[in-house]
């Protein structure tokens, strides 16, 4: 992918928006981005203009809704399901998502198409991990919903950037000794675990 002439709209389906995804995941863990792009067989160049295409899509003045914009990049949804959020309908469309099979992309839709959420939640029917110490929060193991479960009452926290949220909650460690923790996220997948200090007894 070069800076051609193309208009942002004529990405294929899929493949560089994951590349959209690392980009903002490279500030947390760059070794595992690495990773990630030698197994897609691009560069960190690559990675840089698939980001910047996508900011000019949706900095674009053309009147587009900002589902528009993810199926001009990612195609028809696999699934549209309807969700109630307290006494509010509105719809969930699921993408598939290159590097994590069990993963989907989600866009939670309001009512006039307004997009509530955007983020990466665990494809249905995947099996889904159950983190029960601290140890088991690997980067990319789990989503915002599946730590939230794990260890309640988490608490949710603002993030660094609108692509990022954070939760406040405790947990123990291999030994048991619980500690109070702030876990980020980037596009709903876990980057690290941060703020770890012992519970006062």
């Amino acid at each position: 992918m070069t800076a051609a002439a193309d208009p942002p709209e004529a990405f294929p389906a899929a493949f560089p928006f994951v590349l959209v995804l690392l980009r903002r995941m490279a500030d947390h863990q760059p070794v595992l981005v690495e990773e990630a792009l030698r197994e897609l067989g691009v560069g960190r160049t690559t990675m840089r203009e698939a980001n910047r295409r996508w900011q000019a899509m949706r900095r674009s003045p053309r009147r587009r809704t900002p589902v528009a914009h993810y199926r001009a990049v990612l195609g028809p949804p696999e699934a549209a399901e309807p969700r109630r959020i307290g006494d509010l309908a509105c719809e969930a469309l699921l993408w598939p998502v290159p590097l994590w099979p069990g993963l989907r992309f989600e866009v939670l839709r309001g009512p006039g198409g307004a997009v509530w959420n955007e983020w990466l939640v665990r494809a249905p029917g995947a099996p889904a991990p159950r983190p029960r110490t601290l140890a088991d929060l690997a980067p990319w193991s789990c989503t915002v919903d599946e730590v939230a479960r794990a260890f309640p009452p988490a608490r949710p926290m603002e993030g660094s950037a609108p692509t990022r949220w954070r939760l406040a909650f405790t947990a123990p460690d291999a030994a048991g000794e619980l500690h109070h923790c702030v876990a980020e996220f980037t596009w709903g997948l876990l980057q690290r675990v941060e703020a770890v200090r012992p519970v006062s007894r």
